[in-house]
This record gives structure tokens, C-alpha cells and sequence, in this order.
């Protein structure tokens, strides 16, 4: 049985951290595949900036986020002779586990923790892209 003590160090450690923050990472692996596979493809932020590139399918780890309170948008380019070059978005969305916050009641993870450490925002598992054939 916990003693009043222990329960105590336990909300005090807990107030510390946000609720995404203590489930859940704050990068994210994404698989990015195509059909036909074997393309080429570059992850490019909304800043413009190239972060990844390589050929499908592969799985790539990015942050979610884009500052405090903003999560990130990326844009994916794939070309593969004999087909079109193609563009797709891979935008983060808000974590599940962010809510986490409201419901034990820490606003210090969810209005400091959870969106410094980028862990409020989440990316898709996965982004299948079918790639045009040139005619």
C-alpha cells in the first residue's frame, strides 16, 4: 500500500513532466513507401530545407514539431524514371496523449512541457504514395 508520502513524491514528479512527454517520444518514425517502389525521395520542412532523402521504401525519424505551439509541415518529392514527379504533405497533428493533460489536470505540461519538447504533435505511421506512369 502507498503511504501519503509516496504519493506525494509521486504528484510532485508527476506536475514536472506533460502527459505526451511521459508517453511518448518526441520524434517520430515514418514509413514512406511507393508503388512502384525503389523512387527517390527528399522530406523537405516548411522552412525549405532538405532533412531527409533516400529510396523508398524506407522509414524516416523527424520532429514532429516546428517551435512552441506549432507543429511541423513536410513535403515529400518523389521521381522515379518513366513516371511523374510527385508531391505529397506529411503534416503533424496533435498527440493523443496531449489531452492527458486535462484530464490530471497539469497545465505546466500542457502549456510548458508538451509543446517545448515537441511532444504535443505527432506524424502519420506511415504515407503510401502511388506514383503517375508518363505517357
Amino acid at each position: 500500500m502507498l503511504s501519503q508520502k509516496n504519493i506525494v513524491i509521486s504528484l510532485a514528479i508527476a506536475s514536472l513532466t506533460g502527459c505526451a512527454s511521459i508517453v511518448t517520444d518526441s520524434t517520430h518514425p515514418t514509413s514512406i513507401t511507393s508503388l512502384p517502389d525503389r523512387a527517390d525521395f527528399v522530406v523537405i520542412n516548411q522552412q525549405g530545407k532538405t532533412v531527409h532523402s533516400g529510396k523508398t521504401p524506407a522509414t524516416v525519424t523527424l520532429k514532429p514539431d516546428a517551435g512552441y505551439f506549432k507543429g511541423e509541415k513536410y513535403t515529400l518529392k518523389f521521381q522515379k524514371e518513366g513516371y511523374g514527379t510527385q508531391t505529397a504533405p506529411l503534416n503533424s497533428h496533435l498527440n493523443n496523449w496531449y489531452w492527458g493533460n486535462l484530464l490530471f489536470g497539469w497545465g505546466l505540461g500542457m502549456f510548458v512541457i508538451d509543446p517545448l519538447t515537441g511532444a504535443m504533435w505527432t506524424l502519420p505511421e506511415s504515407k503510401p504514395v502511388v506514383l503517375v506512369p508518363n505517357h
